[in-house]
Formats: C-alpha cells, structure tokens, sequence
C-alpha cells in the first residue's frame, strides 16, 4: 500500500518511523516532511491545506491511505474534500470530517458535546463582543485563577490563566473586541479553573470501535519548572506514573466511552485520532480539552511503545474494522526531550547548522524542524529535535536522552533539564 502523510513535525516523523517498519507498506510519501523523514520516504514538497496539491500527489502516486498529522487541514475540511471528490473518495483518510473536528477547532463546540453527553469537565460560558458585559458579571461569580479560552485555533497560545480580576476583564475585552488571536477570540470561553496534574490520553477511532494507545504527560512551558511562555511542547514521557489502572479505568468509563457513544448518538462519523487533554483534580478525571489528531511531542514517546503494526491498525480504521484488532505496547517508558532554536517561543532564527546526529546511540532523534541544505541538516523551525529513549523508568529514559544530547549542538540550541520534574 502507498501511504500519505501531511505534516513536517516531530508527530509526522515518529508516524513516518513506525509506518515505514510495516510489511503492509510499499511506499511512504510525506507532505512537506522534514530532514528525519527523508530517510523513511518521499518527502513531497507541498502546504497540507492546499487540498488541489494533496489530490495532485494522492492521484499521481496511487495513494490507497492518508494520514493528516495537524489539525488546520482538518478543521478547513480536507477529509469533506475527499468524500466529495469522486476521484478521491476511494481514499481512506486518517482524520475527521470537518463537522467533527470542532471538538478541535471550537471550545464551545466541545464544551456543548460534553454537556450533552454527561463528560467531567470544568463548568463554562461563552461570550463575543456582543455579551461583553455579561462577561465582565461571569468572571466576577467565578474565583481566581480565571481561565479565558479562544473559541478557535490559536496556534496553541489562545488560553490565558490569570490571577487578577481587573486584568481578566481587560483580556477578556482585548480578545472579544480587540481581536488579539484573530478570528480565534471572535469567542471566547470562559471556564472555571481546575487545580491538579494533566496526562493526555488518545485513542484510534473508526467511529464505532476504538482502541487505546499509550498515555504520556507533556511539559509546555519554555522555562525549568513549567514557568515562563507556553511552546508546542518541550518533552513528554509515558506512561504516566500517577495514572495508574485504578484512574485509567476512571478515564475509560467516564470519559472514552462515552466520548465515542457521543459521537454515534449524534451521527458524527468519526476516523482518526481522538486526544484526550484529561487533568486530576483529586482522583477524579476531567476533560481539559479534544484534540483531533495525535499531540506533538506526546506522539514521540507514545508511538515508540508500541508493538503492534500501526499501519494495520490504521487500515482497519479505515475500513471500519478496528473491532477486529488489538493492541500491544512496550513495557518500558519512553520519553523524549526538545531541542529549540534560542528565543523560542518567541522570535527566533532558522538556518543553523545542526552536529553530532550521527553520533546518537540508543535514542531515536525524531526531527520536528529540519531541512537539508547543501548535504547539510539545518534548524527549520522553533521546535528543531526531540530526542527519545527508552529506560526501565522515566528516569533512566531521560537519562539516555540526556546523555545523548550532549553529543548534539547548533548555534543558540535550548532544552530543559528537568523534563519529569513533577513526577
């Protein structure tokens, strides 16, 4: 089968590496790809929302199977486009339709699914410019911190948490009339604030079955400690420690389930990934957040430890017969460290050259913002390497990483040091 991936990031290079070591395969194509997937299969040089491009190389390439690795294609729809293509609709496409990706692409929208389908969450009000007042009323019932969410995509950077009540309503007014994420804030969800540790939890879908894959908990903020700005991500590790069988029974029943059940009751078809942004308050699970694809940089421990042939399961998802299979993992932990480009997240240079990557052993560097210039791997983007290792523990994974990170540099390089500092 020839197979399509539509990313340039650490996620689409992990799915490249697993999907390439399938005998299902006969060639992986990736859409723009990056320096890492390069050595996996073709990298295709294209933007994934021009939807006219991706038919293109889809057609040319005889493409049975395509698998979107962001979400903006998603929400803009490029699922529908294939559906509605009589050339492409044969092609089964890893990644809802668009009516489905607003558990992504609209905080209301969730918000509204979970409401109506009975699933933990923090209790919320929606509001644009025309309510602003009663915004203003809202926040004052609620206790500090005050959490203000843009309704839509916003890069991950549309959610501010906020200790001062003044402050909140000047945010509130920057968003809503402002327009300080854009069309993103043209909503705004205003949420109670919950207090506990968060793990991400995903799940495989064809709409009805589903099966798990393993559970990891990122680390967000730019600075040693979770402080500073918020980034894509700069580590992970799975499995998580605390969450043992206990809460992921919890999770299982009072969240998956009825996430998937929610979907069939209203007639959402559903294929592709499901992530779960779940926080402890207590022992009790809630949900933070849908996301519609797989998490970056989770996907880089979380497609690790697994044993099972991801492309198989990707098939039968796209077939409608994830019921049949199975899933097994790794026992050991997997984690994964970020490597960023000095001024991340905020400005930031691209074009440095990158060293000691062929001196890495026993690690998997999966490159997130790479490309090739004159034989030579350049940084491409803030994120620029996640380097993952096994261990018997997260600890001794970390370690490794650690260890071999010390063999890479390029000019203004920056990681954390204390990835798993909170476990």
């Amino acid at each position: 089968m020839n197979v399509l991936i539509l990313g340039a990031g650490g996620r689409e290079h992990a799915l490249s590496w697993k999907i390439a070591q399938s005998e299902l395969l006969t060639k992986l194509f990736i859409a723009p790809g990056n320096a890492g997937t390069l050595e996996l299969g073709t990298n295709v040089m294209l933007d994934p929302n021009d939807f006219e491009a991706v038919k293109k190389v889809v057609l040319k390439n005889n493409i049975e199977l395509v698998i979107v690795g962001p979400e903006d294609p998603l929400v803009k729809g490029i699922h529908d486009f294939f559906l509605n293509d009589e050339t492409l609709k044969s092609v089964a496409v890893i990644g809802p339709e668009k009516y489905a990706a607003q558990l992504e692409g609209s905080k209301e929208f969730a918000k509204e699914f979970m409401s109506r389908h009975h699933i933990p969450t923090a209790a919320y009000k929606s509001f644009t410019s025309q309510n602003l007042e009663e915004g203003y009323q809202f926040l004052e019932t609620l206790n500090k911190p005050y959490v203000l969410k843009a309704d839509g995509l916003a890069g991950g950077k549309g959610v501010l948490i906020l200790n001062d009540l003044q402050e909140a309503k000047d945010e509130l007014k920057e968003m809503l009339t402002n327009q300080k994420f854009g069309a993103a804030s043209s909503k705004v969800v205003i949420e109670e604030f919950l207090d506990g540790i968060e793990l991400s939890c995903f799940v495989l879908t064809d709409g009805k079955s589903y099966v798990n894959f393993p559970n990891a908990k990122d680390y967000k903020r730019i600075g040693e400690g979770d402080i500073g700005l918020n980034t894509g991500g700069m580590g992970a590790v799975s499995p998580v420690p605390f969450a043992d069988d206990d809460f992921m029974q919890k999770i299982e029943e009072r969240v998956i389930k009825p996430t998937i059940e929610g979907l069939q009751k209203d007639s959402i078809p559903y294929k592709g990934f499901i992530f779960f942004g779940i926080i402890k308050v207590g022992n009790e699970p809630k949900v933070i957040e849908y996301n519609c694809r797989m998490g970056d940089p989770e996907t880089e421990v979380v497609i690790p430890r697994i044993k099972s042939d991801l492309l198989e399961l990707l098939i039968a998802a796209g077939q409608n017969e994830l019921h049949t299979k199975t899933i097994n993992f790794e026992e050991d932990s997997a984690c994964t460290v970020m490597l960023v480009s000095g001024g991340y997240p905020e400005a930031y240079e691209k074009g440095k050259e990158i060293h000691g990557l062929e001196k890495v052993k026993n690690s998997i560097a999966f490159h997130a913002g790479t490309t090739i210039e004159k034989n030579k791997i350049i940084t491409n983007g803030g994120r620029v390497i996640a380097i993952t290792s096994y261990g018997n523990n997260f600890r001794s994974a970390l370690n490794q990483s650690y260890q071999n990170i010390e063999k890479i540099s390029f000019d203004k390089m920056n990681f954390r040091t204390d990835i798993g500092f909170d476990l």
